[in-house]
């Protein structure tokens, strides 16, 4: 029997279709646009061959969400995990991609592809507000995308709960992806610093200089047990997947200085409240102009 099934769905032009090439590249079985009210008879038939099945499933099924919640609950109640993975982008970001392909959108009828987004957006905004992981991918390209989820789902058994540490400069905005949001301009910014400048927060010179300011250490160690605390709420609520995002105002060198010490410290102690815990940090807007 099919150990997990996660659901992909999400905004027309966000990434499914790339969500799924990289699920399928890390082995998962997948299935696009699958009908809900096929899933439980698609997990009878893997059974014997797969152990984890992704589905894609977006506006193109009509009765999406009459048969999810019922599919989800049958497969639920067979002793399957179960996870809805929800792919979006901003406005604006989604029109110039549709533009760019000279594509309509799949709502948009005799309107304007704006009335497509908007229409697709309220349909899907309950399934939204209930889904495990939200994804957006609006400042990621295809490469950044299907890194991510390698990150979130490679080995995804192993550990009961994953956690995604996303690097990001507030100039940028805030991920809309975010679970939990770090605040780290209190740190003294290494963008002044001429030698410090030009690098990033991998470089270890920018490193040390982060992770040395005053309290620093100080407030990563309580943040951490503060995140502690509150992973057993996560755990008993169910969920695999967190997203942990810590900003700064370019994204440049503190956030991801910061976020790659989080990621150190959490996958050292790799166990909180006797469950497995691993982490992955990436990094939004390294690479941008500041």
């Amino acid at each position: 029997m099919a150990s997990e099934v996660v659901v992909v769905t999400g905004m027309s032009g966000a990434g499914r279709s790339t969500v799924a090439h990289a699920m399928e590249d890390l082995g998962w079985y997948v299935v696009d646009n699958l009908p809900p009210a096929l899933l439980s008879n698609l997990c009878d038939m893997a059974a014997k061959t797969v152990t984890n099945i992704a589905v894609v499933i977006d506006v193109r099924g009509r009765q999406f969400f009459d048969d999810l919640n019922v599919a989800l609950s049958e497969i639920g109640e067979r002793g399957i995990a179960r996870r809805i993975l929800f792919v979006d982008a901003a406005d604006e970001v989604l029109i110039r991609r549709f533009e760019s392909t000279r594509r309509p959108h799949p709502l948009q009828g005799a309107d304007r592809i704006v009335d497509g987004i908007s229409k697709e957006r309220d349909r899907l905004r309950e399934v939204r507000s209930i889904s495990d992981v939200v994804i957006d991918s609006s400042a990621l390209n295809i490469h950044q995308l299907e890194k991510k989820i390698e990150e979130l789902f490679h080995d995804s058994e192993s550990a009961d709960l994953r956690v995604n540490i996303l690097s990001f400069g507030y100039k940028y905005g805030i991920p809309v992806d975010a679970d939990l949001v770090m605040d780290c301009r209190f740190i003294p910014n290494p963008h002044w610093i001429p030698e410090l400048r030009p690098m990033n927060g991998l470089d270890k010179p920018v490193s040390d200089n982060v992770l040395q300011s005053k309290n620093v250490q100080e407030f990563l160690t309580r943040y951490q047990a503060l995140f502690e605390t509150m992973a057993d709420g996560f755990f008993s609520e169910g969920r695999k997947y967190l997203t942990l995002a810590v900003g700064c105002t370019g994204g440049k060198h503190r956030s991801v200085a910061i976020a790659e010490e989080l990621t150190r410290r959490l996958n050292e102690k790799q166990e909180i409240s006797n469950h497995t815990v691993a982490a992955a940090s990436i990094h939004r807007d390294l690479g941008r102009e500041l």
